[in-house]
């Protein structure tokens, strides 16, 4: 099989389940303006003067480069320059690190009025960033300083893998040995649902020519280890893990107990998924995908929304984020050959956005299912 890279086609799950297209469309459209525009209890998107905005953190309060990110990308997914711009000079103004050992980067997190709360870097938001750049640029073309889009993107990508080199007191955000993406610079260790190679194949189309190598190193290396990092039963991820795919179970103060399936952990099957939509790399994304559907729908029907070992056994406690945990099932059925590929996707498309203090990580992971199911999860 080839995936909409080199086919130019992206399926549209939602119709091939009988769903109308102005049905679809009319909630794609609905979705973006609930999270942009709607009441203080439904938005996220926060616009500032007359050419800056922001994604807020609505259960933190605080904005992070995860959203602005994800918010750029659903942007340029629907064609909203405006917003896009406005997120772009919000994050280049009050979250670029200009000196430190994370000169380059941007702050993981700030306060709404801009000023930082961290001076450290979360590598998934410079992924996000980068990619969001560059479609932007096919999109819309390049524009002056800040708004040169490709020169952005390639700018940051290069201190990505290079930082650290040549006396620089910083550390690349991928391990240079192993081309595995970190949990954060300073750390020895990876989240699973950092890794995105289907970005890093395009990374290796676009970015500095020095570097295409390096990501397509990167982009196999990432492949190799998701199937280390998902167990082959469950189809469960941990929330970090070690380079070799185990799950990270020092629990030490600063980064806390992380080894169980929760919430940065959900998103790595959408992300298995939108890689087999985009390049088809083989066909265990598909039996992964099923795996995880199969988990949901058979081993823990009665208790979908726990928190869970790897291997499945059910803990104390319930998601802080089962609506996120709704979409990136449904979002398997990009991939899923299963028998409740159908089922995963109804369930969604029954489900509402969420509302109230939680509803930020949740309502970003529905409308990226959304926006993929509905084959509006383009490359440009």
């Amino acid at each position: 099989m080839k995936g909409a890279f080199e086919t130019g086609v992206y399926r549209n799950v939602f119709a091939e389940y009988g769903y109308s297209e102005p049905e679809i469309q009319n909630r794609k459209e609905d979705i973006f303006n609930t999270l942009f525009y709607g009441s203080e209890e439904e938005r996220m998107y926060h616009p500032v003067g007359s050419d800056m905005g922001y994604i807020e953190d609505t259960g933190n309060l605080d904005v992070r480069t995860e959203g602005m990110s994800y918010g750029m990308m659903m942007c340029v997914q629907l064609n909203r320059k405006n917003e896009f711009d406005r997120l772009w000079k919000w994050a280049v103004t009050y979250m670029r690190l200009e000196s430190g050992p994370n000169a380059g980067y941007f702050a993981w997190s700030c306060a709404p009025d801009g000023s930082k709360n961290s001076f450290g870097a979360a590598p998934d938001g410079e992924e996000y960033f980068a990619m969001a750049l560059l479609l932007a640029s096919h999109r819309w073309g390049d524009g002056e300083g800040i708004f040169q889009y490709s020169a952005c993107a390639r700018k940051l990508l290069h201190i990505c893998v290079h930082k650290g080199e040549a006396g620089d007191p910083g550390r690349a955000m991928w391990d240079p040995n192993n081309k595995l993406i970190r949990f954060v610079a300073e750390a020895d260790f990876t989240d699973p649902s950092y890794h995105l190679p289907h970005f890093y194949e395009l990374f290796a189309q676009w970015a500095d020519q020095e570097d295409r190598p390096f990501w397509k190193q990167a982009a196999a290396a990432s492949r190799a280890y998701l199937k280390k990092a998902c167990h082959p039963v469950t189809g469960l991820s941990p929330e970090y893990s070690e380079f070799d795919g185990k799950p990270y179970t020092k629990e030490i103060d600063r980064w806390g107990r992380h080894d169980w399936y929760y919430s940065d952990a959900y998103r790595t099957v959408a992300n298995i998924a939108l890689d087999y939509c985009w390049f088809a790399p083989d066909e265990w994304a598909c039996e992964e995908a099923n795996r995880v559907q199969t988990f949901f729908c058979e081993t823990v029907k009665d208790h979908p929304n726990g928190i869970y070992r790897v291997d499945g056994t059910v803990l104390p406690g319930n998601a802080l984020h089962p609506v996120a945990i709704c979409a990136v099932n449904a979002q398997a059925s990009l991939a899923s050959h299963g028998k409740y590929a159908q089922e995963c996707v109804r369930r969604f498309w029954e489900t509402p956005l969420r509302m109230g203090p939680r509803r930020y990580y949740d309502n970003c992971l529905f409308f990226f299912a959304f926006l993929a199911l509905s084959g509006n999860y383009r490359i440009y």
